[in-house]
């Protein structure tokens, strides 16, 4: 079944806290819960059916759902890391299925002040995969993300000037976000000057930690018609993991390249449709493929496109990230796919920051990365368009 028409973002809210020592997980998953209730104009009680991941604390959406007073008919507790919330956002076709008619979607946590979120520690040390990577000194998830840019740079001739650019590109939306963690525009040569991490990548190439959350609520288009509030309209998803190939592995593509055009399919719209752009960011590497597998450019050219101000709201030829994104923004819990949404509503409702809002936009593409680039990962993208499409 088809999600195109059959859901509605009516609701979204990022929470402005950056570092929050004082509230718990389960507190911060209420506030934004609240949050973008209201900005729905609806309340708890409208709610029947939840989504969250592993970022929710307890039994997840049973612990969670008792918390918030919600009556559900219907939960999802996907968990592909952070692309969990733009796959939440496609399963919201339950909607389309007449299994439930508001959904709420939360994301917390506090890595910043509290450190990982619960469990996560565990769920690594029992992997498969460690006793293969961890043991051998992989560095956690920004040695996955160096071994890509390493390939990539090999294979392409990419260069770190060029994932550089990305960075810059964020941090000039950013400077206009007053909640952002980091405000500063920055140069390229800032980046390349910035400690090295895990070669190629820099600590500027890298997303920023921070406590915080974000909601969205879906709805369906019965309930859309009687609420007050512009509603971005769900056009297509897609979703696919991507493994190790048993050995064979090729880090120099995500799982975009299938998630990528059974979105746009199901949209029924192409790349050169798509008027802005929220890409995870996680590093700079994530977005130079994501770019490519998505269809943006040719495979091995995502450098050359991001150079010379592409990337820049609201006139480069693909806006992205207007919000700041991962990199100066929020990555609030360690994952990001949930902020990629909320900052596509804003831009589709005419409510991005003035100086970043990209003119008449209409179409919004939303893309989720979870795990590791290339290796074993999530990913899922998201076609939005204004209420009218």
């Amino acid at each position: 079944m088809t999600i195109r028409g059959k859901a509605f973002i009516a609701g979204a809210f990022e929470h402005p806290g950056r570092e929050l020592p004082d509230l718990s997980v389960s507190q911060i998953h209420a506030e934004v819960a609240a949050g973008a209730l209201a900005d729905a104009g609806l309340g708890f009680g409208d709610v029947d059916a939840y989504f969250c991941a592993g970022d929710a604390p307890g039994f997840g959406p049973l612990s969670m759902a008792e918390y918030l007073g919600l009556r559900c008919s219907y939960v999802d507790s996907t968990e592909t890391g952070g692309s969990s919330y733009v796959v939440h956002a496609g399963h919201a076709a339950a909607i389309a299925e007449g299994k439930c008619q508001v959904a709420l979607v939360t994301l917390a946590g506090k890595p910043r002040t509290g450190g990982a979120y619960p469990g996560a520690a565990g769920r690594m040390a029992n992997a498969p995969e460690s006793n293969f990577e961890r043991w051998q000194g992989m560095p956690g998830a920004v040695g996955g993300y160096a071994l890509a840019a390493q390939r990539h740079m090999y294979e392409f001739g990419t260069t770190s000037e060029q994932l550089a650019e990305i960075k810059v590109a964020a941090s000039l939306h950013a400077q206009h976000n007053p909640d952002a963690f980091l405000r500063k525009a920055v140069t390229v040569e800032e980046v390349l000057d910035s400690p090295m991490v895990s070669s190629p990548l820099r600590r500027m190439d890298c997303c920023v930690v921070t406590d915080g959350g974000g909601a969205v609520v879906l709805v369906s288009p019965e309930v859309a018609r009687d609420l007050p509030r512009r509603t971005a309209k769900v056009l297509g998803h897609g979703e696919a993991p991507k493994h190790t190939d048993n050995g064979r592995i090729d880090l120099t593509y995500s799982g975009a390249v299938w998630s990528g055009p059974r979105a746009l399919d199901e949209a029924g719209v192409a790349v050169g449709d798509v008027d802005y752009a929220s890409i995870y960011d996680s590093f700079t590497i994530t977005v130079v493929e994501t770019i490519e597998d998505l269809g943006f450019c040719a495979k091995g050219e995502g450098g050359r496109f991001v150079s010379d101000g592409a990337l820049v709201a609201p006139y480069g030829k693909l806006p992205f990230n207007t919000d700041g994104g991962g990199l100066c923004n929020n990555h609030p819990a360690n994952r990001g796919g949930m902020t990629k949404i909320i900052e596509a509503v804003r831009q589709l409702r005419g409510e991005a920051h003035p100086p970043v809002q990209v003119p008449d936009c209409e179409i919004a593409l939303v893309h989720g990365t979870g795990g590791s680039l290339g290796t074993r990962m999530g990913s899922a993208t998201l076609i939005l368009g204004r209420e009218d499409a």
